[in-house]
């Protein structure tokens, strides 16, 4: 028996990623979709508002919320209370007391809520966890430099308070960095970038410490990058190890000798899983990177630099 989906915010990430992974697993279907615009999936229900969705399609068997992280909690908390398990694209919400409240009321339901972190669904990913299980990290580096007007041309939304600011694609290496070090991170201090005229940071420098960290842990993460993109977490262990995760975590070296890695790829992988949390009535909230971003915002010194103007 498959599962019917509905997706709400059908954008580039739902059109690229989640389109096709549905219909690449034989345990979903792509039942509905909600577009602000009008314009969803050839051949399926497209629906102004998840208010609507929710009223006139009567046999949805899950959502799939890929709206920005603003309005996320509301639309979640909505079809939680319709009785339709939820998968958050990532970050699950803007506060983590949003994510608290919406596990609290999956639980209460007995729902499924799966809080999706796709560059944990790199193989090369697990495979550098799985090196590094165990062991005390000297140092980890993550450079993480991309070029805002590439990833996020004319997206206001993304430097008003709740946007993230470079934080955006800063978490995916959080989720990368917290699902690979060895026992748990927390930020020690940390540096951000404000525009004058903006209200989210373009970069930030961090300091970052760890249960299982014997030296330097560090972040750099920039907007303002350009001629490609820096997408790195470097780690050395205390016996001498080094560990190199490139390209977004799609690509692993250990003791600079290249590591194959095979899987599904991120998004594939993420239905995989959907499907066994669904079948086992389970959830699986994992708020690790946006409690990293949260600290980094409590903590960070506010440095004021040029305006941005995309």
């Amino acid at each position: 028996m498959t599962t019917k989906v509905g997706i709400v915010g059908y954008g580039k990430i739902a059109q690229d990623q989640h389109v096709p992974s549905i219909e690449g697993n034989p345990h979903f279907e792509l039942a509905a979709t909600v577009s602000r615009s009008g314009n969803g999936h050839p051949g399926v229900p497209c629906f102004a508002t998840h208010a609507d969705m929710l009223a006139q399609v009567k046999d949805l068997g899950a959502v799939a919320i890929c709206t920005p992280p603003s309005v996320r909690y509301a639309i979640a908390r909505d079809c939680l209370e319709a009785g339709l398990p939820c998968l958050l694209e990532k970050p699950p919400g803007v506060t983590l007391g949003e994510v608290e409240e919406l596990k609290t009321l999956a639980d209460a339901k007995g729902l499924t809520l799966f809080t999706t972190w796709h560059a944990q669904h790199n193989p090369a990913v697990t495979a550098a966890a799985e090196a590094l299980a165990g062991k005390n990290v000297e140092t980890m580096r993550i450079t993480w430099r991309e070029d805002v007007r590439k990833w996020h041309p004319g997206q206001a939304w993304i430097w008003e308070p709740g946007g993230f600011g470079v934080f955006d694609p800063g978490i995916n290496a959080f989720s990368i960095a917290t699902r690979i070090f060895p026992g748990t991170l927390w930020l020690k201090e940390a540096e951000l970038l404000f525009p004058a005229n903006r209200q989210s940071p373009i970069a930030a420098n961090l300091a970052l410490s760890g249960s299982a960290a014997t030296g330097a842990v560090t972040a750099q993460l920039d907007w303002r990058h350009s001629g490609g993109e820096a997408w790195d977490i470097e780690v050395r262990t205390a016996d001498g190890e080094t560990i190199l995760l490139s390209e977004g975590g799609s690509k692993l070296s250990r003791n600079g000798e290249a590591v194959a890695a095979s899987g599904p790829g991120e998004y594939p992988d993420i239905y995989r899983e959907f499907a066994e949390l669904l079948a086992g009535h389970k959830s699986h909230v994992d708020v690790a990177p946006l409690r990293l971003c949260a600290e980094a915002f409590l903590l960070g010194r506010r440095t004021i630099v040029d305006a941005f103007e995309d």
